[in-house]
């Protein structure tokens, strides 16, 4: 098949569009998590939304919404329990991340009737995504960017300097709770494209190619939206006519643009 028919398809043109708005939101909130090296948070993040996954199901509600309130429980979990010192992060991190998993396991295995197909949410399937997914990540990926442009030097001072930003009567408290919701939604709203356990690839993997030639933050989150969706893009196109899982196939094309940037970097710059 001719490569601009393959776009006449309409679940193709959901899922480029899907492509584009996961990489604005994941391409800028990723940044940031990056910046504050808060990676291994957002996994145990990431991993607690499937306990929501498990609930949604079991109580016959959505389970993408059931995720949302998790993740944003959880996140808000983390933030609090690591400002008090309650616990050291690893340990936070890993007991949501294996509590939400079993959780979500206990009730997909509780709900009555067949046991859904839960690959989709684990591994991401972009081409599933509904008119409604669109229409909330659209909504995501417009609050994302509006944060991030009216409190983008608060933003900055608190990824890199909390003190400082204390000192300049920044409401750092406010600022951190805020961006760790909209990384709890982005994770949730990027799960029907790349899944639980491959999303976290796409919040730091276009990130670090960035890092790679630049150190400015706002170029790191623009890069990353280019190179999410190019990613993105090129794994559909590989998907669809290999025949193979969507989101596996855009996460291995960042590793290997990642090991290509890098390659790039040695030979021209010699490091």
């Amino acid at each position: 098949m001719d490569l601009l028919e393959l776009f006449k398809y309409g679940f193709i043109q959901h899922a480029v569009l899907a492509a584009l708005l996961m990489s604005v939101a994941c391409g800028i909130t990723g940044t940031y998590i990056v910046s504050r090296r808060m990676v291994f948070i957002s996994g145990g993040i990431t991993h607690a939304s499937f306990g929501g996954v498990g609930i949604g199901y079991f109580l016959g509600f959505p389970p993408l919404a059931g995720a949302a309130v998790v993740a944003v429980l959880a996140a808000l979990t983390t933030e609090n329990l690591t400002r008090r010192k309650v616990l050291r992060n690893d340990s936070i991190i890993a007991i949501l991340w294996s509590l939400g998993m079993a959780i979500g396991i206990i009730f997909v295995y509780l709900t009555p009737g067949y046991a859904p197909n839960l690959m989709s949410f684990l591994f991401g399937s972009i081409i599933t995504v509904t008119s409604t997914d669109l229409w909330l990540m659209l909504a995501l990926a417009l609050t994302v960017s509006a944060v991030f442009i009216l409190f983008y030097k608060p933003i900055l001072y608190v990824a890199f300097d909390e003190q400082f930003a204390r000192i300049r009567g920044i409401p750092v408290m406010f600022i951190n709770y805020l961006l760790i919701i909209l990384v709890a939604l982005t994770i949730v709203l990027s799960i029907r494209t790349a899944g639980i356990i491959l999303v976290l690839s796409v919040l730091t993997i276009p990130q670090n190619i960035t890092n790679l030639f630049t150190n400015r933050f706002s170029h790191i989150m623009i890069g990353s939206v280019v190179l999410g969706f190019f990613a993105s893009l090129l794994g559909l196109i590989l998907s669809y006519y290999l025949d193979i899982p969507s989101g596996a196939t855009i996460i291995f094309t960042l590793v290997l643009l990642y090991l290509v940037a890098r390659l790039i970097k040695v030979v021209i710059f010699g490091r």
